[in-house]
């Protein structure tokens, strides 16, 4: 008997991770009915929606605050770039979304930068997209902040030593609130 073998080459797949925070997440399940910390296989073709009803979208939120059909995300290919993009849609008729800051009215879409802020309610998400080969189908994987994302917290400045200093007009003279500038 003869065994052949052969290597299956797996291409990588885009995978959009999905972070959510909801300032009352620790009080109230609102995330039981997503798949938190897997990854999800989605086709490319359909829009991923993300909304409470659990039956007309593909991700639910259970919360009575979310609109049915909430937004969706939609991936599409441009002749311009090897990369599976994204946009984002407002579906909801009452509810606003914001991506990065702009508003978007009902059925508005945006693209979705490779890391965008979306807010709808009192939710807060963070999208990354990590880009694949794959042109049929991406990953979904989905998570849970436990601080806002529009308040990441910013990495203190570590002081430079002199020796390393760009500017020669700064002279150390002891502690940081004696340096001196001297004219040039």
């Amino acid at each position: 008997m003869e065994l052949s073998h052969t290597m299956e080459t797996e291409e990588l797949m885009t995978c959009l991770q999905i972070q959510l925070y909801h300032p009352q997440q620790a009080s109230k399940a609102l995330y039981r009915l997503l798949p938190l910390d897997a990854r999800h296989k989605h086709p490319a073709e359909d829009p991923l929606r993300l909304g409470r009803d659990a039956h007309g979208c593909t991700f639910a939120l259970a919360d009575p605050r979310v609109s049915r059909k909430q937004l969706a995300l939609q991936a599409y290919l441009t002749a311009n770039s090897p990369n599976m993009l994204f946009s984002v849609q407002n579906l909801s008729q009452k509810g606003h979304v914001t991506v990065n800051g702009s508003e978007l009215g009902y059925l508005e879409r945006a693209e979705l930068p490779n890391k965008a802020l979306v807010r709808f309610g009192e939710y807060e998400v963070l999208i990354r997209r990590e880009n694949g080969e794959a042109k049929g189908s991406f990953e979904v994987q989905f998570g849970v902040l436990a601080v806002p994302p529009s308040r990441e917290e910013v990495t203190p400045c570590q002081p430079i030593p002199l020796e390393t200093a760009i500017n020669p007009r700064v002279e150390w003279r002891g502690t940081v609130d004696e340096v001196a500038v001297s004219p040039m």
